[in-house]
């Protein structure tokens, strides 16, 4: 066997635990590492924490993105110390967590989170030498972690090789125990451990490599990436409002055209948005497709604009053909149009709740989006200036705007409504004169001109008067 073939099986080779590894030290000054951009309470926590006889590093995802160019949005600490000792040290700390207790320390404007080296698994030993216990569910996911342990059992508690690298900023050296340097220098996500025992432990890890490999323009490697497929239902146990904070990562980040497209092809979409993945794969509306991957360019658009994206609206897309198709249903069980529209809204959302969390706020905000929908074929009178008035009119005609887009006979109605909100009054009141028929399901009914009445309708008047009825 050539040297290069055993080089790339070496390579491709699952990370094992071996805490007996030595790190490579290496010094962050060979590197194109830009220590200036690390911020000063970090290292005044990590400074402050060795000088209590603690060990302390910075990790993790700060650390990757110093290294591949990018700012960080936020800097971790890891340290020997436990979180009680950290509360002692630092007057503005506040513990927090249960599945894992964290130190956050206090700033003007910022939170450096401090977690204590963990353990990955349970010996007698850390059992005697921890105050709380390590727990699993029957299919191997950990539910409550705070095994205590040494910085080379930290290592391989944590996911990926690219987030497993230990910065000491007082020294300016980088510790590497998984080849995690040469992996980002690579553009590989791969896993520390096996990774289907790894994704059993947490089932969301498979959505964080999916999130890093598009965030990072990465490729996961090809250990890494088998077992997602058929481990994706695994999804489903993992509870709902975790999921909902998941989610927000994966779409709102600027990459949720690419991340759609890699969560469809690894079966995760299915598991998080069941009722819009069935329409999907069934391939009875075709304008569906269309209409999630352009409200998917626009998100990435908008990120990149700086300007705000709501998860609510990301929500109305996703749900949108779902809640059509059953409002279709109820309709054709002869449930009248109004009373189908409302209870179909219920329904998928109540489906949808099962599966991700959602705040009620943003609930009711997806809901306002969807129901000014059809009031915007209302197009006479004082009704378009009320509607544009409602606070969530741009947000339903962004959506309205889309629907065209993706194909959905509203195209008049959109363009309608364009020249409508950036017309001045005595434009809009031209605008309803002349096309306020709309589509001609909601025509005004024109008022009866009254007659003028006959000498025999005023001899019948009279009479009235006299009558003692």
């Amino acid at each position: 066997m050539s040297k290069l073939t055993r080089g790339i099986r070496r390579l491709l080779r699952p990370f094992k635990k071996n805490t007996g590894t030595l790190p490579r030290r290496i010094k962050a000054s060979g590197l194109n590492f830009n220590h200036q951009a690390i911020s000063a309470n970090a290292i005044k926590v990590v400074r402050r924490l060795q000088e209590h006889g603690y060990e302390a590093y910075l990790v993790g995802g700060c650390i990757r993105d110093l290294l591949i160019g990018q700012t960080p949005k936020d800097f971790d600490v890891v340290t020997s110390a436990h979180p009680d000792q950290i509360n002692k040290i630092f007057r503005n700390c506040r513990l927090i967590g249960r599945r894992f207790r964290l130190a956050h320390i206090y700033f003007s404007g910022e939170i450096i989170e401090v977690a204590t080296f963990r353990a990955g698994t349970v010996t007698q030993e850390t059992e005697a030498n921890n105050e709380h216990s390590h727990r699993k569910t029957e299919n191997g996911q950990i539910i409550r972690d705070n095994i205590y342990g040494t910085l080379a059992d930290d290592v391989w508690r944590r996911d990926f090789t690219i987030n497993a690298l230990y910065y000491d900023p007082i020294g300016n050296v980088i510790l590497d125990y998984v080849d995690g340097l040469n992996d980002i220098q690579s553009s590989n996500i791969r896993m520390i451990g096996d990774p289907e025992q790894r994704y059993q432990e947490d089932p969301v890890r498979m959505l964080r490599a999916v999130r890093f490999a598009c965030k990072l323009a990465f490729n996961i490697e090809q250990h890494t990436a088998a077992p997602i497929t058929e481990l994706a239902k695994l999804i489903e146990a993992v509870p709902a409002a975790r999921l909902f904070e998941e989610t927000n990562k994966l779409f709102l980040s600027g990459y949720a055209e690419q991340t759609l497209r890699q969560l469809r092809h690894y079966h995760l979409f299915a598991k998080l948005y069941p009722s819009i993945h069935a329409i999907l794969a069934a391939g009875h509306e075709p304008h569906a497709e269309r209409l999630l991957n352009s409200a998917m360019q626009d998100t990435d658009k908008r990120v990149a604009e700086n300007k705000p994206v709501t998860p609510a609206y990301l929500l109305a897309v996703f749900l949108w053909y779902p809640l059509k198709v059953r409002e279709y249903e109820l309709i054709n069980n002869n449930t009248p149009p109004y009373k189908a529209f409302h209870q179909a809204c219920h329904e998928i959302i109540s489906a949808q709740l099962r599966s991700i969390a959602i705040p009620k706020r943003l609930l009711a905000t997806t809901k306002d989006i969807w129901l000014m929908q059809p009031r915007f074929e209302h197009r006479q009178g004082k009704r378009p200036l009320r509607l544009l008035e409602q606070l969530k009119f741009r947000a339903a005609y962004d959506f309205l705007y889309l629907r065209a887009r993706s194909g959905e006979p509203v195209q008049e109605l959109a363009e309608w409504w364009n020249h409508f909100q950036q017309a001045d009054d005595n434009q809009q009141q031209q605008l309803i004169s002349t096309k306020g028929e709309g589509t001609g399901r909601h025509l005004q009914r024109k008022r009866r001109r009254r007659r003028k009445p006959t000498d025999k309708d005023k001899q019948q008047v009279t009479v009235k008067k006299d009558s003692p009825l």
